[in-house]
């Protein structure tokens, strides 16, 4: 079998893969890694846990599963209701819980579900803490009896405390701004629409209809289509988009044009850069964030520092090194001065905020950077172990020269598919798709 843990917590269809005895088998193990279940009776005090989910009909079933799981370990639960993720992570620092606990599986559709586990002050669990909850799956322990066993209660009314602590970090009224908002009919269709509201801006909201099942369904980040209609129609000057937990944002510009990642990353490293509050000058990316963005920060005078692909290498790169921006292509964006994680609406009242104080319109802020053609190839049903070989990487650094410093390539083996990504950026994307199905041969007689 292969590692429990994935990216991003646990994930698969609930269920099936994602069953209610794994859900709190892995509550009552993480009890005991992060909450030292067990050994509270020797300093008086039970361990307190935070739970939130999305509004996935399975995440009831699961949800039940892991506060049975932590209560029955002696931990204490706050049952925080439907929040993002982030929400969620705010709030296992804000009342001092000794873990969180999200169930979703964000941008997936509903039949998935996921866990993710928070350790204290709201971080994502390190490879090697989440490794130790997955070895203790299945231990015999001892459970505590009578006044030893958790107290489980409702703490729904959370939800303002991290609306609050949202709008703290905002320096600038959103007035006169005229606004879409599209929930994903997701985690995000109560806080975000009224946070946003409250900080001054005219909202009409989207997929804000969660009944269970609709999660991600022709809505949010991953759809953009009906929101780009909206905004273009109603004459909006913008309209952004959560995923089904909302700890990543997207956005579209008054013309319906696409607002990835990392435009949004330019534009507010470009904005903090000007304010004097980008910590060392560096923003953090990964290695997909496009060849257009890390040109267009050299040019403002800002360093780009790299991490492997997944939000949580971008966080640990910036807690290592105490930088304050980070982020990914795909919306998540870390705003570490006011946020332990990748924050949707967090990153959408920033990214409004520069438009109102500077008065300038999405589409000329994102024209800070020109992304250039970028193709993908995923190559199947190849040895990844081979992404090295010599003939590769000799292919690789003849088509770097031929690109010179107009172009990239990223050769990158799948994580869990026999599979290897070949991605090439060039000028044109004609080049671009010359090159890359060059490499792709090669992947498929180099890599068998």
């Amino acid at each position: 079998m292969g590692r429990l843990f994935g990216t991003d917590g646990v994930r698969g269809v609930a269920g099936r893969d994602l069953t209610a005895e794994l859900a709190m088998d892995l509550s009552v193990a993480a009890a005991h890694v992060l909450g030292d279940a067990g050994a509270f009776s020797a300093t008086g005090r039970r361990p307190v846990a935070v739970v939130g989910r999305d509004p996935r009909a399975s995440g009831e079933f699961l949800e039940a599963a892991v506060v049975a799981g932590l209560a029955a370990s002696g931990v204490d639960v706050l049952r925080l209701g439907v929040l993002p993720t982030p929400a969620v992570a705010h709030l296992t620092a804000a009342l001092g819980a000794d873990l969180g606990v999200m169930l979703s599986a964000s941008h997936n559709p509903a039949p998935d579900n996921g866990i993710k586990f928070l350790a204290r002050g709201g971080f994502k669990l390190s490879d090697s803490v989440e490794d130790e909850i997955e070895r203790r799956l299945g231990e015999q322990w001892s459970f505590p009896v009578g006044s030893g066993v958790g107290r489980v209660r409702d703490a729904y009314g959370e939800a303002d405390r991290y609306i609050s602590h949202v709008l703290t970090t905002m320096d600038h009224s959103l007035d006169g701004l005229n606004i879409v908002v599209d929930c994903a009919h997701g985690a995000a269709h109560m806080v975000a629409p009224e946070a946003l509201l409250r900080a001054g801006a005219r909202v009409e909201a989207i997929g804000a209809r969660p009944d269970g099942l609709n999660i991600n369904a022709e809505h949010g980040s991953t759809h953009l289509d009906k929101l780009q209609q909206i905004v273009v129609s109603r004459g909006a000057d913008l309209g952004v988009a959560y995923d089904g937990d909302a700890d990543r944002c997207l956005a579209v510009d008054h013309t319906g044009a696409i607002i990835d990642g990392d435009h949004i990353m330019a534009i507010l490293a470009a904005a903090m850069h000007g304010e004097g509050r980008l910590v060392k000058e560096t923003v953090v990316a990964t290695v997909m964030s496009n060849l257009g963005f890390k040109l267009a920060m050299r040019e403002a005078g800002i360093t780009v520092v790299e991490t492997a692909v997944g939000d949580r290498y971008v966080l640990e790169r910036m807690k290592a090194d105490g930088y304050n921006l980070g982020g990914e292509q795909s919306g998540h964006v870390i705003m570490l001065d006011h946020a332990t994680t990748g924050d949707g609406l967090l990153t959408s009242l920033h990214l409004l905020g520069v438009i109102a104080k500077s008065g300038v319109s999405l589409k000329e802020l994102a024209s800070v950077m020109t992304p250039l053609p970028q193709i993908l190839i995923n190559v199947k049903d190849v040895d990844k172990g081979k992404a090295t070989v010599p003939e590769l990487l000799a292919a690789v650094a003849e088509a770097e020269a031929e690109l010179g410093e107009t172009g990239r390539v990223l050769i990158r083996p799948s994580g869990t598919e026999p599979m290897i990504r070949v991605m090439v950026e060039a000028a044109s994307e004609e080049h671009a798709t010359q090159v890359a199905g060059r490499l792709a041969d090669v992947v498929r007689k180099a890599c068998i």
